[in-house]
């Protein structure tokens, strides 16, 4: 899309699409966790609960700031149903996996000393929810927010 070129998993393409015109960066996506890492458990054994955990489970990484405006626009793009609440509270069921990830610059140039910065906003969520997302990426760029309600929190015990 315009300037930008990248090998992108084919069911996350139009997501990625819609984060690209909404002016949003991205660093990396997976469109299935578990398929992507199932050789981890080989060489990696403690990783297997893990893998399997993350099957049907995407991801997009973002820098920081590009996150959370990511955020920010799929949460105002729709209103604030069981599909807000899975990617606000970590109580939810299937709730989203949002870390922000500190990296040390001497992880990528061994010879440095070590030097933390916050550069990488991890996002991952189940499959299922890749329609909703796009949609309301869709109508962020087109300008449409959907006014502020209250919540249905009861599945987080609220």
């Amino acid at each position: 899309m315009g300037n930008r070129h990248a090998q992108i998993d084919e069911q996350l393409a139009p997501a990625i699409q819609a984060i690209w015109e909404c002016g949003f960066d991205t660093f990396t996506c997976c469109q299935d966790l578990a398929e992507s890492n199932a050789d981890w458990p080989e060489k990696l054994p403690h990783m297997a609960e893990w893998v399997e955990s993350r099957r049907g489970w995407m991801l997009i990484d973002f820098p920081v700031d590009s996150g959370l405006a990511f955020l920010s626009a799929v949460a105002n793009a729709g209103p604030r149903d069981a599909f807000y609440v899975r990617m606000t509270h970590w109580a939810a069921p299937d709730a989203w996996d949002v870390k922000l990830k500190p990296m040390d610059a001497a992880m990528f140039q061994e010879e440095l000393p070590s030097r933390f910065g916050l550069r990488l906003l991890q996002v991952s969520f189940p499959g299922y929810d890749l329609p909703e997302l796009t949609r309301r990426l869709h109508e962020h760029a087109a300008g449409r927010s959907v006014p502020p309600a209250p919540a249905d929190w009861s599945t987080v015990g609220r």
